[in-house]
């Protein structure tokens, strides 16, 4: 047989691969693994019992644009990283400025605050459990988020498992915060961060053997 022939055979009844495919099994994964998240933080944690009051409060607000900030930043860097040669670039920002603002705020309410308050502000009342939690909130967004980018094309394995870790980090805040009742920004700019960055530590150890393809 000429290679031209084998070349045809193989070629043909070959459908075309639908383009948006990826973004709609990411988009699944981001919403069972959220919802996933969440009946585990009912089952577990249960809801803030002021949640209703909060929705009110700017300041509650403000904490929620920090996950869901850096979990869209994240989300645009993972897209690259899942695509063979393709630069990051200034997508970096997407993770950077989010982490940067919280940090930024949380040093500027410190110096304003009186000495004595300074150190409540960053330990709060929770900061033992705090990141744990968000790490255990993280597991369902961990599994579908990998399940779907295992079926990409990543070549940078590590770095794309650290990043798909972080997204699951992110986005468990996201949830993590209708229970936890901790309003200073010193608090999430190191709690919050640290539970984020546990489901990114565990993506760069195990995404070069789960992400391998």
């Amino acid at each position: 047989m000429k290679t031209e022939d084998l070349i045809s055979m193989m070629a043909s009844g070959v459908a075309p691969v639908e383009r948006r495919l990826p973004r709609r099994q990411m988009a699944l994964a981001l919403a069972l693994g959220g919802l996933g998240s969440l009946l585990l933080m009912l089952k577990i944690y249960g809801l803030r019992p002021d949640l209703a009051v909060m929705l009110g409060v700017p300041l509650f607000w403000i904490k929620l644009a920090f996950p869901i900030t850096l979990a869209v930043g994240t989300m645009l860097v993972l897209r690259r990283l899942v695509r063979p040669g393709l630069r990051v670039g200034a997508r970096w920002a997407g993770i950077g400025l989010p982490t940067l603002a919280v940090w930024v705020g949380g040093a500027l309410v410190l110096a304003s605050a009186p000495v004595a308050q300074r150190l409540p502000l960053l330990m709060g009342i929770s900061w033992r459990s705090c990141p744990l939690n968000i790490a255990l909130l993280s597991i369902p967004l961990f599994i579908g988020i990998f399940w779907v980018v295992r079926n990409m094309a990543p070549t940078r394995l590590r770095l794309t498992g650290t990043v798909a870790g972080l997204l699951a980090g992110a986005t468990a805040t996201m949830v993590y915060c209708l229970h936890c009742p901790e309003m200073a920004v010193p608090f999430w700019g190191i709690w919050y961060f640290l539970g984020i960055l546990i489901p990114a530590a565990a993506g760069s150890l195990l995404g070069p053997r789960l992400l391998r393809w």
